[in-house]
């Protein structure tokens, strides 16, 4: 889950940005790229193995950015911070959407989206862990508390036969997409985003390829073609090129209010586009979320840094 700062690295910024016209565009933008995904997931692995789905997201993304990391001469400094930048690939991408992907073959992508809010939250509680200086104040105690109401509600009325197993490994996700960040924050804050990213996806694509040939799609339709075209073209690769021109528009703070208008999205897009149930952990919970990962990632401070996680998820990590 850093987005970039000055000179288009990962790490803080401070903003006293208005939200100008072109912010707006870039806001919408990004509200629906980082929307669709858990629809598209949840068509194309109707066809094709989840470990296919994430090399099929991965490789057309590093092929792009790599071509933009050579234009721009940076591929000595991908090279030299490629361990780090390999471990972050694994961490943020690899392992989570591998199993996204499977878990969304039995659980609904509303569902899939809403628990992906946990990352706030988790982002809390390693915070603590990790005993960082940072203050952590009781308004933020107060958010991981709500939140950690909403989330047990989404689970547990959420909850069907054989459905933990599915659940467990959407944790397994907000994990990874909470230590991406941190691996960012330590150890990769000195890079440009595009060649992380750039160098990240094209080290995971390479550990899917031979899987990927062991589970070959038989078959798959245009509709699925599609959804893998856009979910790492549009989604990816244009999405944190898009994202870089939004934090610099309007800073951190005002842009991480998509987090909370690309989940609702995604939410209203599984229910209508793929007819999925409006239960009622959905209908308690999503606003519990919503107030707690508010909350609990926000302060009055004017010093804020801004985690985005590739999915689309953002965490805002604000120093008081």
């Amino acid at each position: 889950m850093h987005m970039e700062a000055q000179k288009c690295k990962f790490g803080s910024r401070n903003y006293d940005h208005r939200m100008t016209r072109r912010g707006w565009i870039l806001f919408t933008a990004m509200a629906v790229i980082w929307g669709i995904p858990y629809l598209l997931i949840r068509v194309a692995v109707r066809q094709v193995d989840p470990g296919f789905l994430v090399l099929g997201r991965t490789g057309p993304t590093a092929v792009l950015l790599l071509a933009l990391v050579l234009s721009r001469r940076q591929l000595p400094l991908l090279v030299a911070n490629l361990k780090w930048i390999a471990i972050f690939g694994v961490v943020e991408f690899g392992v989570p959407w591998f199993f996204m992907s499977t878990a969304e073959k039995h659980i609904t992508s509303s569902l899939t989206s809403l628990l992906i809010c946990a990352v706030p939250l988790l982002s809390v509680v390693i915070q603590r862990l990790r005993r960082t200086k940072e203050h952590v104040s009781a308004r933020r105690y107060t958010g991981l508390g709500i939140g950690a109401i909403g989330v047990a509600l989404l689970v547990g009325l959420n909850m069907r036969g054989g459905s933990l197993t599915w659940i467990a490994m959407m944790l397994i996700v907000c994990v990874g997409y909470t230590l991406g960040p941190i691996i960012l924050a330590t150890k990769l804050a000195h890079i440009p985003g595009p060649v992380i990213v750039a160098g990240a996806t094209a080290f995971v694509a390479l550990c899917w390829v031979p899987w990927s040939i062991a589970h070959w799609p038989t078959r798959a339709s245009s509709e699925t073609i599609a959804s893998i075209t856009v979910l790492s073209i549009v989604c990816t690769a244009g999405a944190f090129l898009i994202f870089f021109e939004l934090v610099k528009e309007v800073g951190s703070t005002k842009s991480v209010v998509v987090t909370y208008v690309n989940t609702a999205l995604a939410v209203v897009l599984g229910v209508v586009g793929l007819n999925e149930p409006l239960t009622i952990g959905i209908i308690l919970g999503f606003p519990l979320v919503l107030i707690g990962s508010i909350f609990a990632t926000s302060s009055g401070s004017k010093r804020t840094q801004l985690v985005v996680v590739a999915g689309g998820d953002t965490d805002l990590v604000a120093n008081e």
